[in-house]
């Protein structure tokens, strides 16, 4: 698997991140398999979340992987926290604790990286930088980064938190791509000229911090996935013809376009399908062309202006 380094830090990573949120859908055997199945094919980056099943997804991946010390190794762990029941929470008190509980539930003493899950409006930056010095201190979390986040919240954080924010995990698919359709439309009037993120991707790609595409498959807001699915008839004819030409799959193709743009993306999958996570995988040997890349995004409905 052809690897970058994650932000600027040094951790070198996997281009396609392994998300678990739907391990808990498996059976043991099957989580078992699908571990290994990942690992032998170098996707050795791992994606969780505290409220993932809650919490049973964290616990139903350190049984499938047989958690020890040789075992981890092998693995790159990320993991986030702030959600909480019908509100957000980035306080030095739930921060803490919700690590220390994520440490328990994957038997770890460590996550190489923990993200701030969603933007808490009521954050006091001063205890996030106390948080994550006291979880740098104690070895407990190695690198740090956000989720959904625009650049003035990130820019926030970074005015007390002395750690380098690594990445940033963003919705981003062939099918969502706000945050490169107003790149397209500067000064024009159109509905694609709206900056609805404050210029998220240039600014992550000026401060070294890797962007993270959740739900790379999917329309919408969890409303289905966009390949096959007849609601976009031009799209899927020119990704499968594109995937005929490389002589890979439909789901190739997908994760391959995000992996063409040169911010140096890392796509988090979701699918609990082998074979799909296989040929995820394989899209880190594919290499789209410039004309194939535009093809595509124009077949999604973007016009150009």
């Amino acid at each position: 698997m052809r690897t970058i380094a994650l932000g600027s830090s040094s951790l070198q990573v996997p281009v396609v991140a392994v998300g678990c949120m739907r391990i808990n859908g498996l059976d043991k055997q099957e989580a078992e398999r699908f571990v290994q199945t990942s690992l032998e094919a170098g996707a050795n980056f791992f994606d969780h979340a505290d409220i993932y099943g809650g919490g049973t997804c964290e616990e139903i991946f350190a049984d499938a992987v047989q958690m020890s010390p040789a075992v981890r190794e092998k693995l790159i762990l990320q993991s986030k926290c702030g959600i909480r029941k019908g509100m957000f929470d980035f306080s030095k008190e739930h921060i803490l604790s919700s690590v220390d509980a994520i440490l328990q539930r994957l038997r770890t003493d460590y996550l190489d990286v923990l993200l701030l899950h969603r933007p808490d409006t009521l954050v006091e930056p001063e205890e996030v930088a106390a948080a994550f010095d006291q979880l740098e201190s104690s070895g407990k979390v190695r690198h740090f980064g956000v989720s959904n986040q625009n650049p003035n919240q990130i820019q926030l954080l970074k005015k007390y938190v002395k750690q380098p924010l690594v990445a940033n995990q963003l919705q981003l698919s062939i099918t969502n791509t706000t945050m490169i359709d107003q790149g397209f439309n500067v000064n024009m009037e159109n509905e694609a000229a709206v900056n609805r993120d404050g210029s998220i991707l240039d600014f992550c790609r000026l401060h070294d911090i890797t962007i993270q595409p959740w739900s790379p498959f999917q329309y919408g807001f969890f409303e289905g996935v966009f390949l096959g699915s007849d609601k976009f008839p031009e799209l899927n004819k020119q990704i499968d013809e594109v995937a005929e030409a490389h002589g890979v799959s439909n789901t190739t193709i997908a994760i391959a376009w995000l992996l063409r743009h040169p911010a140096g993306m890392q796509p988090v999958t979701g699918t609990m399908n082998i074979e799909r996570l296989l040929d995820c995988c394989r899209a880190a040997d594919v290499q789209l062309s410039r004309e194939e890349w535009y093809a595509i995004y124009r077949a999604a409905g973007n016009i150009l202006p």
